[in-house]
């Protein structure tokens, strides 16, 4: 059977998909903004905590980074009304994201945490500084550019994962692929648009990662 390609059918919904990119972004970047604060403190937890807080901090990460990302937020969108919590789609999709980015995040940090050298943070601890003034002032500047890298390539892949968003019904870019898909039917017009727009994305998204990563952190970073 052949198939014609039709494109100036699917043309017409680039704006509406666009604005569905834009939304995709804004779940990457508040999710990952969460998980980075989250896995601050867990790294903190992890390298200057006592037993509990040790204990606490592994078991999050055991549960998130071994269960399905899909299958948590599941729980938060289905689960927790049952129990009277209920979030919207968006919500859900937000606060799934951030929980399961904070336990990557955390372990990404506690490695940068373990490479600050100990009699920087002893020498630190000397002057007087709290614990909060030695992440701030003696770890974050000596670990942002060992981290810068691999924190890129997390937002990189968190802002792919933004497209399970449309399961719950989010019009982010998938979603909206999902509408014009089953309004026009041109499947292959319609996903081949729709995975260029993600290709533009993550390529946009590398460039000025790579770029900030070596001009204000000088990390050693390639763009491609």
């Amino acid at each position: 059977m052949s198939y014609t390609l039709q494109f100036g059918q699917v043309t017409e919904y680039l704006p509406y998909m666009a604005g569905g990119a834009w939304i995709s972004l804004q779940i990457a970047f508040l999710a990952f903004c969460g998980g980075m604060v989250i896995g601050m403190f867990g790294a903190m937890a992890k390298t200057f905590g006592g037993p509990i807080s040790r204990g606490v901090t592994n078991s999050y990460i055991v549960f998130f980074m071994n269960t399905p990302q899909l299958v948590q937020i599941f729980f938060i969108y289905f689960a927790l009304p049952d129990a009277g919590i209920l979030f919207t789609s968006y919500e859900a999709v937000l606060i799934g994201m951030t929980l399961n980015a904070g336990a990557y995040l955390t372990e990404i940090q506690r490695a940068g945490f373990e490479s600050v050298h100990r009699n920087e943070m002893e020498a630190a601890e000397t002057l007087g500084m709290s614990l909060i003034q030695r992440v701030r002032y003696v770890v974050m500047p000596h670990i942002a550019r060992v981290l810068f890298p691999p924190l890129s390539n997390q937002y990189i892949l968190m802002t792919l994962g933004t497209s399970m968003a449309a399961i719950f019904g989010v019009e982010e870019l998938t979603g909206r692929a999902f509408n014009i898909n089953a309004e026009t039917f041109r499947s292959i017009e319609v996903f081949s648009i729709t995975a260029g727009f993600y290709i533009v994305l993550t390529v946009a998204a590398t460039s000025i990662l790579g770029l900030a990563g070596r001009y204000l952190f000088r990390a050693k970073m390639r763009l491609f």
